[in-house]
């Protein structure tokens, strides 16, 4: 029995910066000339425009209100207990919003019919959580059954559709409301290493939503069929991505050697995936690649032999919003599934900490 998800939805902070921006607040922040200049060139070719956060901090200007410097100038860290506060606070709104929004646009449904969430985040803890409150908030029927997904960084959203997937296979009336919500800004440490700054430069906020169920999606109404799944570790890479939790926030090892690791292994990862279920790289008419960064998706571009178009969506996606982390593929596949251009079997990945690769195969019902 084939799993559909019906609509996306998405939504971000009102709190919005240009990376310019955001690159000069940045350089306030640090004290060294070889700092300021190490930002000012990674930040500019990052492939970005415009980034969302729960926090106007990043604003030229502003009054700060997570992020401080003394009178002296020197930078005040926020601890790890301040930081997920903000995220406890800002989750609940940005996540009932977005259910409420999803549940609005969704055609054919309502929120009495929502038998299960499944939430995903990898930028803070709450209990309860985001989950609860929708359930409260939006009136579902309190036997719901809820899950959250911790923790597992940029591919997240994958093990939560497939998770979706298993449970309309096992009921069919299952109706899943699926939530990726990361506030990746609320993480900002500001020091002088490079790998430290390369992320600082990409990540933002952002949440997406995607109803699922069995039901055969209305005439005329855009859909994606879920195919299958699958995961994959890439050897000798466990030291190049991951996600920690420490005293001022949550650290992350972003290697800048990533790209050329996913560079050389995707080909042979992708074609595993499609092989051993007798299909080609012809076989592919629409790509979604999660974009964790303009080199990540030269890369992908590159190693697959793709059109130059193929990753348009993925690309418009980093230059509009950054990378939101689990949130981000559902933000490319909304993209396709609302270009009416836009049809046919679509090989879906994403990256994160292990290095970990996910993939999905949909199809585009129109």
């Amino acid at each position: 029995m084939p799993a559909f998800i019906h609509h996306i939805a998405t939504q971000v902070p009102a709190c919005a910066y240009s990376q310019a921006e955001a690159r000069e607040r940045v350089k306030t922040w640090s004290a060294d000339p070889k700092t300021k200049r190490l930002i000012h060139a990674i930040y500019g070719r990052s492939g970005i425009e415009t980034r969302h956060s729960v926090s106007s901090d990043f604003k030229p200007g502003a009054v700060t209100e997570l992020f401080h410097v003394t009178e002296e100038g020197a930078f005040i860290s926020p601890n790890t207990g301040a930081r997920n506060a903000c995220y406890a606070r800002e989750s609940r709104r940005l996540a009932v919003e977005l259910a409420r929004q999803t549940l609005n646009e969704a055609p054919g449904f309502t929120a009495r019919d929502v038998t299960h969430i499944v939430f995903a985040s990898c930028t803070g803890f709450a209990n309860p959580g985001p989950d609860y409150h929708i359930i409260r908030e939006l009136g579902l029927r309190e036997e719901v059954q809820r899950y959250t997904l911790g923790f597992m960084g940029c591919y997240a959203a994958f093990p939560a559709l497939r998770m979706a997937a298993q449970f309309c296979a096992a009921d069919a009336g299952a109706v899943v409301l699926v939530i990726c919500l990361e506030l990746c800004s609320l993480h900002m440490q500001i020091n002088d290493q490079p790998d430290s700054i390369l992320a600082n430069s990409v990540f933002a906020d952002g949440a997406a939503a995607a109803l699922v169920s069995a039901r055969e999606p209305q005439d005329g109404q855009p859909a994606l069929c879920l195919s299958g799944f699958e995961s994959a570790l890439v050897a000798s890479s466990e030291q190049d991505m991951a996600w920690e939790i420490g005293n001022e926030g949550f650290n992350i090892v972003l290697s800048s050697y990533v790209p050329d690791i996913i560079g050389a292994n995707i080909h042979a990862l992708i074609g595993g995936v499609l092989g051993r279920r007798d299909l080609s790289f012809e076989d592919i008419q629409e790509w979604a690649v999660h974009p964790g960064g303009r080199a990540i998706l030269d890369k992908v571009q590159t190693s697959l032999a793709l059109k130059p178009d193929a990753l348009d969506a993925a690309r418009g996606v980093l230059r509009d919003y950054g990378n939101m982390s689990s949130a981000t593929i559902l933000f490319v596949l909304k993209r396709l599934l609302e270009d009416p251009s836009k049809r046919g079997l679509t090989c879906a990945m994403a990256f994160g900490p292990g290095l970990t690769i996910e993939t999905a195969l949909l199809d585009i019902l129109r």
